[in-house]
């Protein structure tokens, strides 16, 4: 299985991890000769703004001053690395 996957390790302020995908998978997202670790990087934005999104635009209770200041940050971050917005990557606004 080792030669189907592709391992990307991580590096934090308090510690530091490794995710572990299918090649295939990685392959499939990859954009020109795109690294897995901007792919993965890419996956980690998106994640984190689909969870912030939800948690302020979705849940109860969510919608308070600090989860809102979290995904004003957080969209900030997407918009300059993806060079667009949620709403217009996503098509999904309020």
């Amino acid at each position: 299985m080792a030669d189907d996957t592709v391992t990307v390790s991580l590096e934090g302020p308090d510690g530091d991890d490794e995710v572990t995908l299918p090649t295939a998978m990685v392959d499939l997202l990859r954009e020109a000769d795109e690294p897995a670790a901007e792919i993965v990087g890419d996956l980690a934005l998106f994640s984190c703004a689909q969870r912030i999104h939800a948690t302020v635009h979705h849940a109860e209770g969510g919608d308070t001053k600090e989860f809102k200041d979290i995904e004003e940050s957080t969209m900030d971050l997407f918009e300059a690395r993806f060079g667009a917005t949620y709403g217009e990557i996503t098509g999904h606004q309020h």
